[in-house]
């Protein structure tokens, strides 16, 4: 059975894919604030290892957990609709790559399973 990585297209894809989400974010003044001052390119990296470890792929992820990494960002803010726009740019990002809808369905609520974590409420 392969995983949700690899049918996604593996580290290729996933590169490309946080390369453009990060594009939308950062273009999106709903959510652009959360970047300020931000090392993106550092950002992008730890975006890549956790993500290829949540989708299934072989993963050296050794960044914090959700609850902790986002605690700044609360400070700053950030809610659900926050969450939803992540959501949304995640989604749009993948379609722009030709996922398929139920993969990107799967990436989703993936994405939505930590949606407690990262706002501090698990």
């Amino acid at each position: 059975m392969t995983t949700l990585y690899d049918q996604l297209g593996g580290a290729a894809a996933l590169d490309a894919a946080v390369d453009i989400f990060y594009r939308k974010m950062l273009s999106d003044e709903r959510v652009s604030r959360f970047f300020e001052g931000v090392d993106m390119e550092r950002q992008a990296g730890k975006q890549k290892a956790f993500l290829t470890m949540v989708l299934g792929g072989p993963h050296s992820y050794t960044g914090k957990d959700m609850r902790t990494g986002h605690a700044h960002l609360l400070e700053k803010g950030l809610n659900d609709q926050h969450v939803d726009i992540v959501i949304e740019h995640l989604g749009g990002t993948l379609k722009e790559l030709g996922v398929a809808d139920d993969k990107i369905a799967e990436v989703a609520a993936l994405a939505n399973s930590v949606r407690d974590h990262v706002l501090g409420r698990a």
